[in-house]
C-alpha cells in the first residue's frame, strides 16, 4: 500500500476536561498517514485518483477548531473517520499531539494515535 503522510497540521482547539482548556484553548498538532494505491494516479497524472492532501489538511483543521471534546482520543477518531468518509483511501493512521497539556511535571509531548480501515 502506498502512503501520503501529512505532519504537523496545527490549529487552536478547545478540547480538554478542564474549564480553562475549554475557555482558553491551546494548540493541537495532527499527523496523518493515508494508505492508498497510487497506481491509477501515477498512470493518469490525475488528482481524482488520489487523496488531495491540501483538502485533508483543511478537514483536520476543521476538526481541531470544531466541537470541543473532553478527550483527544475522540478527536483522533473523528478525524480518522472523516478522512475515510471523504477520501479514496483504504486506511488512515492519525496522531493527535497535545504539546501544552496540563501536566504538572516536565514533558515533551502527549499523543494519541488511531488506525482505521475502510470496511
Amino acid at each position: 500500500m502506498d502512503r501520503i503522510t501529512l505532519t504537523g497540521v496545527t490549529a487552536v482547539g478547545y478540547h480538554g476536561v478542564f474549564d480553562f482548556e475549554r475557555r482558553d484553548g491551546q494548540p493541537f498538532v495532527v499527523d496523518a498517514v493515508l494508505h492508498t494505491d497510487f497506481t491509477k494516479a501515477a498512470e493518469t497524472d490525475d488528482l481524482q485518483y488520489t487523496a488531495h492532501y491540501g483538502e485533508v489538511a483543511e478537514l483536520i483543521t476543521k476538526h481541531i477548531e470544531g466541537e470541543p471534546l473532553n478527550l483527544i482520543e475522540g478527536l483522533a477518531v473523528r478525524i480518522a473517520e472523516g478522512i475515510l468518509e471523504n477520501y479514496n483511501v483504504a486506511a488512515v493512521d492519525v496522531t493527535v499531539h497535545k504539546p501544552k497539556a496540563p501536566i504538572e511535571v516536565p514533558f515533551g509531548d502527549v499523543t494519541v494515535s488511531v488506525h482505521r480501515e475502510r470496511s
